[in-house]
């Protein structure tokens, strides 16, 4: 009789984002071999600014240095957050400062594109790594034994897990069979970077306002970038602008804090969508990132709870036995436990805070508004949102 063929690879992860490729660099050091698949080819150092930016918590900046990737970055391009400044719509304040926390930065505001740049070249240094970019999924079917994945070139790999980190419309899910409960928020983010003719002295600002959530992120130097949480038809009026009245926008809109500004990036926008997955495990199939969860922006945390499933996963997958098998639920279920209830909580109590700003009677004004002064002048609860977020 015949024996089975072993699988190819222990773990095979379709999405080469950032939660992807942090997964696959943390199991540089794990006794499993590791496949990466990914439609873009590698990426190459980029010239100008992303316009996609990203505030990473303090324990993902220690994630990324526990794989060698922060202290490669580029640091004359990121920038520390300091403060943060949180205004209501009728003048509630609520105020985070790295001095009252005792750290010294709640966050810092990097660009995609260098973490990804990064992430990429340790990955392509990585020995028990196989990468297959660019390749794209074609067909995938699971068995009693290994996820079987068929690329479009007709090239056929199996694994004993299969890791979807495709996306927020991910293919593996949708293959896989797993629902995903998209509600959309009729609202697009708009994202630009600008140079500004005040300093930000390090300080992020939001506002919630009758237009949406706006917030200001600093940048290195005299620069800092936007994302404009609006209503569909808002954000198509944005995007039509020219430069210059899109920067005056932009300013009056945020008090003309940082002075007058001028573009470095065109404006972009994206839909915004809540995406609960109720399911993030299955036999020999797990779901990260983006796949597992969507949150609206006004948060920040949307890339922090992508690292920190690649974290979770990856510590699970190397701390396994060598007679475990990573690809059974029973084992998964462990990752899927671990992750639920902090994107469950930060997904409601975002989305709750979403809708509490869009609610137009006046009775809910006052005591949105009020609620924020309350708790800027509460010390213990301001405290533990604090560290709440420097944890996440």
């Amino acid at each position: 009789m015949s024996q089975e063929k072993s699988p190819d690879f222990d773990v095979l992860i379709v999405g080469g984002g950032l939660a992807g490729l942090s997964l696959a660099v943390g199991l540089r050091d794990a006794r499993l071999k590791v496949a990466l698949v990914e439609a873009q080819a590698p990426r190459r150092p980029t010239e100008g600014w992303d316009a996609r930016i990203y505030a990473v918590s303090p324990a993902n900046v220690r994630f990324l240095r526990q794989l060698g990737v922060w202290d490669r970055l580029d640091l004359s391009r990121v920038a520390p957050v300091a403060r943060m400044a949180v205004a209501g719509d009728a003048g509630g304040q609520l105020d985070f400062s790295a001095y009252e926390a005792g750290v010294s930065e709640l966050a810092w505001i990097a660009e995609s594109s260098l973490i990804a740049e990064e992430l990429w070249q340790t990955a392509l240094r990585q020995s028990n790594l196989t990468l297959f970019a660019p390749a794209r999924p074609a067909a995938v079917s699971w068995d009693g034994t290994a996820a079987r994945l068929t690329l479009d070139d007709g090239r056929a790999l199996s694994a004993r897990l299969l890791v979807a980190a495709d996306g927020r419309d991910s293919w593996v899910r949708g293959q896989a069979g797993l629902p995903a409960h998209a509600t959309p928020y009729n609202e697009v983010g708009v994202v630009a970077n600008f140079d500004i003719s005040r300093p930000h002295l390090n300080v992020a600002h939001q506002w919630f306002r009758d237009d949406g959530v706006l917030a200001y992120l600093p940048l290195p130097g005299d620069r800092m970038s936007i994302v404009w949480s609006t209503p569909d038809a808002h954000a198509k009026e944005l995007l039509a602008l020219e430069p210059a009245t899109f920067c005056d926008k932009v300013a009056a809109a945020g008090g003309r804090v940082l002075g007058e500004l001028s573009l470095i990036t065109p404006p972009a926008g994206f839909p915004l969508r809540l995406i609960r997955v109720p399911r993030t495990v299955a036999p020999r199939l797990a779901l990260l990132g983006d796949a597992a969860h969507g949150i609206h922006p006004l948060s920040g945390h949307g890339i922090n709870l992508g690292f920190q499933d690649a974290r979770a996963l990856a510590e699970l997958l190397s701390g396994a036995s060598p007679w475990q098998d990573v690809g059974d639920e029973h084992f998964l279920a462990r990752y899927q436990r671990a992750r639920k209830e902090e994107v469950v909580m930060l997904q409601t109590v975002t989305d709750g805070l979403r809708r509490l700003f869009r609610e137009p009677l006046p009775f809910l004004r006052a005591v949105r508004n009020t609620g924020l002064s309350l708790t800027n002048r509460l010390g213990p609860v301001k405290s533990r949102l604090i560290r709440y977020a420097l944890e996440t």
